[in-house]
C-alpha cells in the first residue's frame, strides 16, 4: 500500500483499535505525515512519521502531495475564507499545524483554498528556545491522548515543542525517560528541566515553579515544584523517578 499521506483535518485522535469505545493513543494535526498501514471499512490504521506512533484513525481528510512552509505559532489560529477578518470560518488550527503558503495579500496568507492571519504564523525552519511558548497553554483542559488547544496530556505538551523545533520527542512519558539525558542532582531544579514520575511529565519554567498538563486540576497549570512533588506523594504515592534536562 502506498504511503505517505497528510493530515487535512483539523485535529484527528488516534485511537487504540478501530472504535471509539476504545482507548485514545494521541492525536494527528493538519499537516502532519503519517503512512497508511492497513484499510479496515471506515477506519484506517496510521504510522505518524514524526514519531513513528500507530493508531486507528477515522473520517479523516488527507492528500499525497504537501510542502510545508509555515507552522502555526499561536496557540491556535483562526482560519478565514477571504483575506479579510469579517470572513472567518469556525475552523481553527491549533499550534504547530503545518500549513503550505500559495500566496500572500494584505496581513493574510493563503493556504489550500483557505487564508490565515500573517501574523499567527511562522516559517516552517524557525527555531527557538524549545518552551519558550510553553505558557499559552496554561489553563488548556487536560485530555488523555490529547495534542491540541482542546486537550492535551502532559507527554504531548513536551513533545510538541521539540515537533515545533523541528526536533524528535518520543510521545510518551515512559519513552521519553529513556530519550532525555538524566541528571544526578535530583533536587537542585533550573528552567527547561523536565521532571518525570511514572505516568507523569513537568516542565520547569523557572528554579522553583513548573507546568504540566496535570489530571486531578483537569487543565494545564503552572504550580510550585516542591509542592508539586508532594502532592503527588501524598494523593498518588508516586515520587520522582527522574530529572532530564
Amino acid at each position: 500500500m502506498k504511503n505517505n499521506f497528510f493530515c487535512k483535518s483539523t485535529a484527528v485522535y488516534l485511537y487504540e483499535k478501530p472504535s471509539r469505545k476504545c482507548k485514545i493513543s494521541s492525536q494527528i494535526l493538519y499537516g502532519e505525515k503519517f503512512k497508511i498501514l492497513l484499510k479496515n471499512k471506515n477506519w484506517l490504521k496510521i504510522k505518524t512519521s514524526f514519531d513513528n506512533y500507530t493508531g486507528y484513525v477515522k473520517k479523516i481528510n488527507y492528500v499525497n502531495k504537501f510542502k510545508a512552509t509555515h507552522k502555526i505559532k499561536k496557540i491556535f489560529a483562526i482560519v478565514y475564507k477571504k483575506p479579510n477578518k469579517n470572513s472567518k470560518t469556525k475552523k481553527k488550527l491549533s499550534f504547530c499545524s503545518f500549513i503550505s503558503v500559495k500566496k500572500k495579500e494584505n496581513k493574510f496568507y493563503k493556504f489550500d483554498n483557505y487564508w490565515i492571519k500573517k501574523k499567527d504564523v511562522a516559517p516552517i525552519s524557525k527555531k527557538e528556545s524549545i518552551f519558550s511558548k510553553i505558557k499559552i497553554f496554561k489553563n488548556i483542559r487536560y485530555k488523555w491522548g490529547g495534542a491540541n488547544f482542546r486537550g492535551i496530556d502532559c507527554s504531548a505538551l513536551v513533545q510538541i515543542f521539540y515537533k515545533y523545533n523541528n526536533k524528535f520527542c518520543p510521545r510518551d512519558t515512559k519513552d521519553q525517560i529513556r530519550f532525555f539525558k538524566k541528571s544526578k542532582n535530583t533536587k537542585l531544579f533550573k528552567k527547561n528541566d523536565l521532571i518525570f514520575w511514572t505516568g507523569h511529565v513537568a516542565v520547569c519554567i523557572n528554579k522553583k515553579s513548573l507546568i504540566h498538563a496535570y489530571g486531578p486540576k483537569k487543565k494545564v497549570v503552572i504550580m510550585n515544584i516542591k509542592k508539586t512533588i508532594n502532592e503527588i506523594k501524598q494523593n498518588a504515592n508516586l515520587s520522582v523517578i527522574g530529572k532530564m534536562k
